[in-house]
């Protein structure tokens, strides 16, 4: 599709530019590139790396000819914070899907913090992951997600993929915090989904946020209420 002009204002994003942005709870990756191109009128507009809805944090976001580079930027490895519950598990491994498969509050009070941090040992490195039967991931061109919620589910490949550090921050059972850097490709759900299963009792993810890939860092990112008005701002001006 042909690029309609825009307003001289706007010309550095139809030019090229990197935008950092803390994306909000519940939007997708897509609902920021789709709102981007809306804000600036420019269609060549991408995303460096999928963030799930019910995760929060660092986008990175390209226009122009900065578009070239997101496949180097989805490359990088990746910081994540979140949270998980012992002692249930969803069919989504977050909380998109109703816990279910719950554990007594004795078999989880009786998981040591010693054996929770031995646990993840086992992460550390190169490891197979099996991706979730509720990703974005398309097999036969279709998303699983969608066959997902048919009820129907596809068998997919494990993939390799690289954790360099996992870190437990907080452990207030059946409540832990956690602290993640991986390479591209991880599914942080599946990796507590795993973990849970290594426990004996079971996890799901009740939240997410990306603090890092590669040198950007979410402190660094702005919000989107301030991007928005930013851009009018310049239009104004």
């Amino acid at each position: 599709m042909k690029q309609k002009p825009i307003p001289p204002a706007l010309t550095p994003f139809l030019e090229g530019k990197v935008l950092l942005i803390d994306k909000p709870l519940k939007w997708t990756s897509f609902d920021m590139v789709k709102k981007v191109r809306w804000l600036t009128k420019i269609m060549k507009v991408g995303h460096a790396g999928t963030l799930d809805p019910l995760a929060t944090g660092l986008l990175i976001i390209c226009t122009g000819k900065y578009t070239k580079q997101i496949n180097d930027y989805m490359g990088m490895p990746k910081e994540y914070i979140g949270s998980m519950v012992l002692g249930a598990t969803t069919a989504s491994y977050d909380l998109e899907q109703e816990p279910e498969n719950f554990k007594s509050i004795e078999d989880i009070e009786a998981i040591t913090a010693f054996a929770i941090l031995e646990a993840t040992k086992q992460f550390i490195g190169i490891i197979l992951q099996m991706p979730p039967q509720h990703s974005a991931i398309k097999k036969d061109g279709k998303r699983l997600y969608e066959s997902a919620r048919q009820g129907i589910e596809v068998k997919v490949d494990p993939r390799q993929i690289t954790i360099e550090q996992f870190e437990i921050t907080k452990i207030d059972l059946p409540n832990i915090e956690f602290r993640v850097l991986c390479s591209t490709g991880t599914y942080i759900r599946s990796l507590v989904h795993d973990f849970g299963q290594a426990l004996g009792v079971g996890a799901y993810m009740s939240g997410l946020r990306r603090t890092k890939i590669g040198t950007f860092n979410v402190q660094d990112a702005i919000q989107w209420e301030d991007l928005e008005q930013e851009i009018k701002d310049l239009l104004e001006g």
